[in-house]
């Protein structure tokens, strides 16, 4: 695990409070040792549902402790929006990745990697690899 900056995390959502709440779940279960910083960038900034890239920019330009930042997307529009703002260069930090992962599980995986002070290879690898989590 690398030492110094903490890789930080966005959790891109359609909707604001699911967003906001897969926030809670990541950062609660990783059992009170977050040390990574963890933002939501859900829905529009009037409050409804979509996706806004100037909340995306302004949530990775939070979180971003220059150890790279993963961000998770939910789906279709939050998904392209994040690919659009890389495509651009400057509207994400340079070390910014989108993590193709399950919503849900990545995003606790991806905050307890990072709060452990692996680098952001291995944030996206324990992320990915929630795709292999069997629930039965």
């Amino acid at each position: 695990m690398a030492d110094g900056p903490s890789v930080g995390i966005v959790l891109v959502s359609h909707s604001g409070p699911v967003a906001e709440a897969v926030a809670a779940l990541a950062t609660g279960l990783a059992g009170g040792v977050v040390t990574a910083p963890v933002a939501a960038a859900g829905g529009t900034e009037g409050g409804g549902l979509g996706t806004s890239a100037a909340l995306i920019s302004a949530a990775a330009a939070r979180v971003d402790r220059g150890a790279g930042v993963a961000v998770l997307a939910d789906l279709g529009s939050a998904v392209l929006t994040v690919k659009a703002l890389l495509a651009e260069g400057d509207a994400l930090p340079d070390a910014a990745r989108l993590v193709d992962a399950p919503f849900v599980e990545g995003a606790v995986a991806a905050v307890v990697t990072a709060s452990a002070g692996a680098d952001l290879a291995a944030v996206e690898a324990a992320a990915t690899e929630a795709y292999t989590y069997r629930k039965r």
